[in-house]
């Protein structure tokens, strides 16, 4: 294996500057491509009811203040340090449920981001255009994003975020806040 990436680099550096660019677009869109299969295949298995939870009692704030830290999102978590409550989860679960709500933030909302705990709920919240009337109303649809204003995406994130609340258990509300801004609150039931 390290002799293939030996080969493969002396491969890229012996390329001029037009095909280096073109190696690491399709590069680029490989992994692009990777990302939307694996969320397509989790939808599928998230419709065929055959996920199965494997939940286990943990303390909410600290498990928050880790998973913000691993998703990369440049977050403030409020509550978390001291937030003792436990809850009944599957981390694995979790983790990709709040992974996908943070980004969602990131990616449509503004700036800044905050992730609130208080007692057995997870608020995130951000300060861009706020949710499309349709998708608070409708709620997630895959495919779309819902409003231009709120940027590009294939729609997939909320609609895995709140498949997987359903698996173990939990509910997924997501609303505008004011003056701007949305919020998604994620309730976990309790130990």
């Amino acid at each position: 294996m390290k002799r293939s990436l030996l080969r493969c680099r002396r491969l890229v550096h012996s390329l001029g500057l037009r095909w280096k660019i073109a190696v690491l677009l399709a590069v680029g869109c490989s992994l692009v491509a990777l990302s939307l299969t694996e969320d397509l295949l989790e939808v599928a298995r998230l419709d065929g009811d055959r996920e199965v939870a494997q939940l286990d009692v943990h303390l909410l704030g600290p498990l928050v203040e880790a998973v913000t830290r691993r998703s990369g999102v440049d977050a403030q978590v409020l509550g978390g340090a001291d937030g003792g409550t436990r809850v009944r989860t599957d981390v694995r679960r979790l983790e990709r449920i709040l992974t996908n709500l943070l980004i969602n933030a990131r990616k449509h909302g503004g700036d800044p981001i905050t992730v609130t705990v208080a007692a057995n709920t997870v608020t995130v919240r951000d300060h861009g255009p706020g949710f499309p009337q349709t998708l608070l109303r409708d709620g997630p649809q895959r495919f779309l994003t819902g409003a231009t204003e709120r940027g590009q995406g294939t729609g997939l994130g909320l609609t895995i975020a709140l498949g997987q609340a359903q698996v173990i258990g939990a509910r997924i509300t997501l609303a505008n806040t004011a003056p701007t801004g949305a919020s998604a609150t994620l309730t976990l039931p309790p130990a």
